[in-house]
Parts: C-alpha cells; structure tokens; sequence
C-alpha cells in the first residue's frame, strides 16, 4: 500500500509500505477513505521536533477485517479513528478521559507491544484496541457529510473540549486565540453550546469570514496586547468571561490568560511548543484566572456531536479548504504551512 512518510524537515514522500494485518484479537484493519492534514503534523514537518516515518492521526474508513474478540464493528462498516488509540475499558477511559488511556498510543508509531501502528495518511491502517478506538457511523464513504465527519476525529472534539472547558455557555462571552482549524471549531462550539458573545481573534479575512459563519459575534483584526485592548472595548473594560486558547505558543498563552476578566477561565487546548517560562502564576492567582483543558478527549464527545453531524444540525465541514490525492500530500503540507489553506482533506 501507500503512505505519507516523514523523512525530515519538509522531506515527505510517499512509499510503497508494507499492507497491515491482524496482529491480535482485538485488532481491526481500516480501509482509508478520507483523511487529513492536522496543524500539529506541522510542527514535525517544519522540524520543530525529531519525528520521522509514518504520520497521521485523524482518518475515517471503511473496516476490512475484525479481530475474533472484536465486538463493536464488522467488516463494511465506515468508521472514525479519534486521533489517540484507546482500550475504553481502564479507569481514565471509563471516566471520559480515552486520550489518557493507560493502554493508549498515537498512530504512526510503536504499540505497547512494539507493534507498528500505521499512521492516518495512507492507504489501510491496522487499529489496535478496536473496540475501544473506533466509532461507526451509518453513512457511506461518499456521503457529502464525509468532511465534517472527518472533523470529529480530531478538530471539532478538539474545538468543543476548548469551549466546554472555557465555561462557553448561555449568556457567556468567550474570546478564541487562534483562526486555524480548531479555533474556528471552537468558535462552533461556543456557539452551538449558547454562548451570547463569541469574539474571535483573527487577521485573515478567509478565516474570519468562516468564523463568523460559525457563530462568531465579533472578529478583532489584531493580535498581542491590541487584541487584548479590543476585546476589552467591547467587554466594557472587563475581558472576556473565557479564552479558548487554541495555538499553544508563549504568546498565544499570554493573549488568553491577559482577555480574560477576573474569575475567567481560560480553556486550553493548543499543542505546547515553545512555552518555556511556565505560566504566571501570581497574576492569575491575584485575578482568580483559572485554567482547564489539555488533550481533548474525543472519543467521548463523539456521542453527543456525532448525531448532531447526521442530522445536519453541526456542520465544521467548511474548515477543509483543500483536498489532495495522497499521491499529492506534499502539495497539501506547503499549502497548510504557508496558510494558503486551513485544513486539507487526504483522499487515498
């Protein structure tokens, strides 16, 4: 089969790999349908960290074979691989934590086992766990929703995790650090779960515009201590009652925590990188700033937004910008890393 293979800052190629195959009982093999390009796959291809090899984590597919104790899917089923592998049986999965789980690995990497798991961007993938991983959904591979299904396996839990754990809700006012994929989800989210005032930051138009078709109330055109003065203009002065801080960079983190108000809550939810200093802890102590997030769990939100999706009612399918083949990946990581799209979509 075929797969996006990272050989070094953007070095990607795509290989011949070897097909995977049922290794335990628990396992399944999925056909890949449709996947993605995630913001964090950046970070590796820009070099900022030493992965290389198989990449990949959010994909949807069609299953081609069970493991014998396999339970909750079958052969023909069209299914979401959530962006971390879980056993949904240990006490962080049974408490809504699978991306905690015990047992749990990442894709394109070594199982517990030693056991190569393939990445998302390919052509088939073994998933280990997978009745604890993998979540069907009753739609055929060319469904038009396909897209904002493809979302649930990562961006929109990701974004939802952001607003829940911001404290987005009726009559609240949440400000979103950061205009890619999971900001603008998290614009959704806050909407979709009644927040009055949804303030998003952004200085690009495109991702503005699919912003404010999200539910965003205000768009501040800046950034830095400007941004933080304008959501207070239009707070009264006060800031925002929470930030869902959806980039994961020193400064990102310094624009949240400073746009929220006294006894606001900033939700965070953007992958660490160069956030050296830990963060400030007698401001936010003298401001009663608290802070929730982390990796979000979206195995566990996929209940509640997935029936959402079918129906039509939650539509985060306008995030994808682009599609490529995956013989074309390359194209979609230089349109992705110079911000002429927002989230590519992978056709195998």
């Amino acid at each position: 089969m075929k797969a996006a293979v990272l050989y070094g800052p953007r070095d990607l190629r795509v290989d011949e790999v070897p097909d995977p195959t049922l290794l335990t009982p628990t396992d399944a093999v999925v056909r890949i349908t449709a996947s993605c390009i995630c913001g964090s796959d950046l970070w590796h291809y820009r070099g900022f960290t030493e992965k290389r090899g198989r990449i990949g984590h959010e994909f949807l597919g069609v299953v081609e074979q069970v493991g014998a104790e396999v339970a909750t899917v079958t052969a023909g089923d069209l299914v979401i691989a959530p962006f971390v592998i879980s056993c949904g049986v240990c006490s962080p999965c049974r408490s809504g934590w699978p991306t905690s789980c015990v047992r749990g690995t990442g894709w394109g990497g070594p199982d517990r086992d030693g056991q190569l798991v393939d990445g998302g961007q390919g052509q088939y993938a073994r998933v280990p766990m997978a009745d604890g991983t993998l979540v069907a959904a009753p739609v055929q591979p060319d469904d038009p929703r396909i897209p904002a299904l493809l979302s649930l396996s990562d961006v929109m839990g990701t974004g939802h995790h952001a607003a829940l754990s911001a404290g987005a809700g009726p009559g609240a006012t949440v400000a979103v650090v950061g205009d890619g994929a999971v900001g603008l989800c998290a614009v959704l989210a806050a909407s979709r779960l009644g927040a009055e005032r949804v303030i998003l930051l952004s200085t690009h138009a495109d991702r503005a515009d699919i912003g404010v078709r999200f539910g965003a109330t205000d768009v501040v055109a800046a950034r830095g201590d400007q941004a933080v003065a304008a959501v207070r203009d239009l707070t009264e002065g006060q800031g925002a009652d929470g930030a869902c801080e959806c980039v994961g960079t020193a400064a990102s983190w310094d624009t949240a925590l400073a746009l929220v108000r006294p006894g606001g809550t900033v939700g965070w939810v953007g992958v660490p990188h160069d956030v050296k200093d830990g963060l400030p802890i007698w401001k936010m102590f003298g401001r009663n700033v608290n802070v929730r997030g982390g990796v979000a769990p979206a195995h566990t939100y996929l209940p509640d937004l997935l029936p959402e999706v079918l129906s039509g009612a939650l539509d985060p399918g306008p995030i994808f910008t682009d599609t490529v083949p995956l013989d074309d990946i390359a194209a979609g990581y230089r349109a992705m890393d110079e911000r002429r799209a927002i989230k590519v979509m992978v056709r195998p």
